[in-house]
Parts: structure tokens; C-alpha cells; sequence
């Protein structure tokens, strides 16, 4: 009986101790990430919560922190998208109303169209994103 009861506080104690080490490198990944976040480097940010998701798939608080950074990461990854589009869709407008010759007009209007759809895509994922991220932090 003895024996026992000590084999059990034994496994205790050990897995205690895994979890103890498995939430510290959680933390120490997930301080990494921050900086990541921080610098601007949001793609390799939301590659390293990938990673700390397979590796620490215990560690329930750092993956929360990591989901608002991974929210965080994408929203200013798709923001960014949206200037960017929103600058080709403006100058391809100017070129297209500048052009005299009507197939360049309308090659242009092809991809003032297509340019017009992936805005509104972005717009669409930015909302998706906010709607959650009120969804899941209130």
C-alpha cells in the first residue's frame, strides 16, 4: 500500500514538474513572439504561434495570449493589404480614365475590377477578424 501511494505521489509530482518546464518555454516563446509582433514582423510572429500551439498544446494561457496576438497579426497584416490595394485601385482608375485607345481602356477596367474585388475581400477579413476578436475578448 505504501508502495503504492508513493508511486502515485511520485507520478504527481513528475508530471508537476513537466508542466512546470513546458509553461516556461511556453512563456519564453511567447515572449519571443511578442518581439516579433512589436518589430512589425507579423508573418513570422503568426508562424511562431503556429509553432507554439503544436508545442505546448497544455499551456492554455499562452495560447490565449497567442490568439489576441495571432488576431493582432492579422488584422494589421490585412490593413496593410488594404492600403496597398486601395493605392493600385486608385492608380489604375487615373490610368484607365487617362487612356484613349479602347483596349488598354478596357484592360485596365479588367483589372480595376479584379483589384475592386480583392479590396472588398480585405474589408470583408478585416471585419471577420474584429467581429471575432469582440466575440472572444469581451
Amino acid at each position: 500500500m505504501k508502495r503504492t501511494f508513493f508511486l502515485i505521489v511520485a507520478l504527481v509530482v513528475a508530471l508537476t514538474a513537466c508542466q512546470q518546464k513546458s509553461d516556461d518555454g511556453a512563456a519564453q516563446l511567447l515572449t519571443e513572439i511578442e518581439k516579433l509582433y512589436e518589430k512589425g514582423q507579423y508573418r513570422t510572429a503568426l508562424d511562431s504561434i503556429e509553432s507554439l500551439r503544436r508545442r505546448f498544446p497544455t499551456s492554455v494561457e499562452a495560447r490565449r495570449k497567442g490568439l489576441r496576438l495571432w488576431q493582432e497579426a492579422s488584422l494589421k497584416m490585412a490593413q496593410a493589404d488594404i492600403a496597398v490595394t486601395d493605392s493600385a485601385l486608385q492608380a489604375t482608375t487615373a490610368q484607365m480614365q487617362a487612356e484613349k485607345r479602347i483596349y488598354e481602356r478596357n484592360m485596365l477596367g479588367v483589372k480595376k475590377d479584379s483589384l475592386q474585388a480583392r479590396y472588398e475581400a480585405l474589408i470583408g477579413v478585416v471585419r471577420m477578424i474584429r467581429k471575432r476578436m469582440d466575440e472572444i475578448h469581451k
